[in-house]
């Protein structure tokens, strides 16, 4: 039995609260459970220096948590001038999802920055922030479509959603919590696309190495689960 008494190919509540932020062209309050983290996209009418005159816009994120996202108060990043090498990995990750589904040569020479912020942390912060950024992503790309800027099925290719899989007491499971991602004997996040296609794989054995046979487990949990990711989004935009 899991901690949280779910079934093993059972994930945690999910919900995209939509235009959180008023200041923000696109914003997304997403929660997997306990995990909580702010998403906002921001447009500006530039692109980084080694993209001018190119033609082709830009996606990218950053990633941040709040001091008392977990249990313990953390020290804010900038206190110590610096992120941490998880913090960019993390946005790097979070950036390379939504370029995926992204035709930068129609967005045009503008760039959209994705804010992810963690509220609350219990386990899933990274893929609660893909999956939310996207929502956070579609509707900046719909506020320019609003103002002649873009047309939005030219620009958003398809739909990105993220879930950690991993095996726990023995078990391939799905969304781990906290509780679950401090003990699994394997961790891994999967991206996947809405039609199906693989973005990346983040797999780590913790103890024993795992099998084959069990990674295509672990991806069977993560197709179903991001084509549900994929359900709730689409029904969150009202698409």
């Amino acid at each position: 039995m899991r901690p949280s008494g779910r079934q093993t190919n059972q994930m945690r509540k999910v919900s995209f609260e939509r235009n959180f932020s008023k200041h923000a062209e696109g914003s997304c309050l997403v929660k997997f459970g306990d995990t909580h983290v702010l998403c906002t996209a921001s447009l500006e009418e530039k692109t980084p220096p080694w993209l001018r005159n190119s033609g082709k816009g830009w996606v990218t994120a950053e990633y941040g948590m709040l001091p008392r996202a977990t249990g313990d108060r953390m020290k804010r990043e900038a206190a110590s001038g610096k992120q941490g090498g998880r913090t960019q990995e993390i946005q790097r990750l979070i950036g390379r999802s939504l370029r995926a589904v992204i035709d930068l040569e129609a967005l045009g020479e503008k760039q959209i920055t994705i804010d992810c912020d963690v509220i609350q942390a219990d386990g899933g912060t990274r893929t609660a922030a893909i999956t939310g950024g996207w929502v956070a992503l579609y509707d900046c790309l719909k506020w320019m479509e609003g103002r002649s800027m873009v047309k939005l099925d030219k620009v958003l290719k398809d739909h990105v959603a993220a879930i950690s899989c991993g095996i726990f007491a023995g078990q391939p499971v799905i969304d781990l919590d906290y509780l679950e991602d401090s003990a699994a004997e394997t961790d891994a996040n999967f991206v996947l696309t809405g039609s199906g296609g693989i973005v990346e794989i983040q797999g780590t054995a913790e103890g024993a190495p795992f099998s084959q046979e069990e990674l295509l487990q672990l991806l069977a949990l993560a197709q179903a689960g991001t084509q549900e990711l994929v359900a709730l989004q689409k029904a969150a935009i009202g698409g």
